[in-house]
């Protein structure tokens, strides 16, 4: 699948950008990560698993110590599972770093068992779609400030397979479905970035820009969960017989890394990727009315005061932010 898929083709140098990927110690974070660090980026890898992160630290600076012009790797806790988490994670960034030119929002649960998270979502689409909104809203000041930003949401193809039932998130008036539950938070990805870009153009912004993507069908982790929510032996069928046909880490993280650096999509803002080309998502992920709603819902269900903290004012978010 790598000699047929697309490659961002992009040497743009990142010298004095800070960059945020979340889930930066395993797979294509990982890869993404490595590569703006190449670029010269001050990277914060902001994953959950402390030890785990350190090690993809270390095993980048290992694997790039021949390279000139390498920027910095910081690591930092991040608990998607948990809002309370990422709102420390985001006082801590703000109180260090003067602004942020990238969000890459590439951490993810895939079809894992039915739970709920610290704050009581299903963990689709609280870990995949609510905490990486809230991450990129309670940042926003910080990015507003730079000359050029980029909000980058990996999503995947499967968005199209199930809709998002936006007056049923969490799964609370229906029968659990694992699978179900990653189309519709991969959905959620796809239309915050499109609601995201839509505010920021109403409120005259425009030196951010957000973009969703499908990065592949890739080699990673992310099957870690398969054998417990659907049964014993798909983990080993998805990456052992499947896996002839999926695409490298290395290929799969090449639309994070064009939506993230490349000038050619410079210009553009909440249109969804696929192997370094723009593409139609599913309809409803183009129809405004569900894009707005899905919005609405967020803020609620976030519990953002908006009255109190303006996302789009610059203003540092402060414990009035939420009601």
């Amino acid at each position: 699948m790598d000699y047929i898929s697309g490659w961002c083709k992009s040497k743009k140098r990142l010298e004095g950008c800070t960059v945020i990927v979340t889930g930066s110690n395993t797979g294509i974070g990982k890869v993404t990560a490595m590569d703006l660090y190449k670029r010269g980026a001050r990277v914060i890898m902001a994953c959950r698993n402390i030890d785990k992160a350190n090690d993809a630290k270390k095993d980048i600076e290992d694997l790039t110590k021949t390279e000139k012009g390498t920027g910095e790797l910081i690591v930092e806790e991040l608990d998607l599972c948990s809002l309370r988490s990422v709102r420390e994670m985001c006082a801590r960034v703000t109180s260090q770093t003067e602004r942020v030119e990238a969000l890459v929002c590439n951490a993810g649960v895939m079809m894992c068992p039915e739970a709920r998270t610290e704050d009581g979502f299903e963990t689709h689409i609280g870990s995949n779609h609510l905490a990486h909104a809230l991450l990129a809203l309670l940042l926003l000041p910080l990015m507003i400030r730079s000359e050029h930003a980029r909000i980058v949401f990996v999503s995947s193809y499967v968005h199209e397979q199930h809709e998002l039932d936006l007056d049923d998130l969490n799964f609370e008036k229906k029968p659990y479905n694992a699978f179900q539950a990653y189309c519709r938070s991969k959905a959620a990805n796809i239309m915050f970035a499109k609601a995201l870009a839509d505010k920021l153009k109403e409120n005259n912004i425009h030196n951010v820009k957000t973009y969703s993507l499908h990065p592949g069908v890739i080699r990673t982790e992310i099957s870690r969960h398969f054998d417990e929510a659907l049964y014993y032996g798909v983990r080993f069928i998805f990456n052992n017989v499947l896996g002839w046909f999926m695409k490298s880490p290395l290929c799969g993280a090449q639309t994070t890394i064009y939506c993230t650096v490349d000038d050619a999509c410079a210009d553009d803002s909440g249109l969804y990727y696929c192997d370094c080309v723009a593409k139609l998502p599913s309809k409803q992920c183009q129809d405004s009315t569900q894009v707005n709603k899905l919005w609405d819902e967020t803020i609620k269900a976030l519990k953002l005061n908006l009255k109190n903290y303006n996302p789009f004012s610059g203003q540092i978010p402060t414990k009035d932010a939420f009601m």
